[in-house]
């Protein structure tokens, strides 16, 4: 298994009011991990677009460790923690570490490839499927469709609020 690690400084813009890593900020530096990695590995935009596909992130988890702040640096890792036989399903593993190897956090990101025509799950060109063998380890978990029917939260359609009389539309007049 190879390992890829993508480096942050933590910029002012990064951090919260509690003067550590933001939530919004993790999920930016996973989403730039996996991008950084793509294109490492002739998977970038200029590639996807060719192929007319597109990653798509269905579900992302985290947990966390260490509080990370402003001015440090940051390593992000990425490794394929999940996939499907045909690579159309997949779970990156991230972790982010400090430069002396505290482990802060960890997130997993499950997601399809779409064909960005039809807007449908769709498999990869073997050019994907080869780079994220090359990721995988033993771990690596054979995802399935029910994996996806398996992720936390399914979508609950409700009546559209204007029809509900939830909200006003022009305040009201005191009387």
């Amino acid at each position: 298994m190879s390992l890829y690690h993508y480096k942050f400084e933590v910029r002012w813009s990064d951090i919260d009011a509690n003067k550590h890593l933001a939530n919004s900020s993790y999920v930016q530096y996973c989403a730039q991990t996996r991008m950084a990695f793509m294109n490492t590995h002739k998977m970038g935009l200029k590639e996807l677009s060719r192929w007319g596909i597109g990653p798509v992130i269905l579900h992302e988890r985290y947990s966390f460790f260490k509080e990370i702040y402003a001015d440090q640096t940051v390593y992000v890792s990425a490794e394929i923690a999940g996939m499907s036989e045909d690579a159309s399903i997949y779970r990156f593993l991230h972790k982010f570490y400090l430069p002396d190897g505290t482990h802060c956090a960890t997130s997993e990101a499950t997601g399809v490839w779409i064909d960005m025509m039809l807007r449908k799950t769709t498999t990869p060109p073997d050019d994907i499927l080869e780079v994220m063998k090359e990721f995988s380890s033993e771990n690596t978990k054979i995802l399935t469709k029910q994996d996806l029917k398996d992720l936390p939260f399914r979508p609950e359609n409700v009546e559209a609020f204007h029809k509900r009389d939830t909200f006003t539309w022009r305040k009201q007049k005191e009387d």
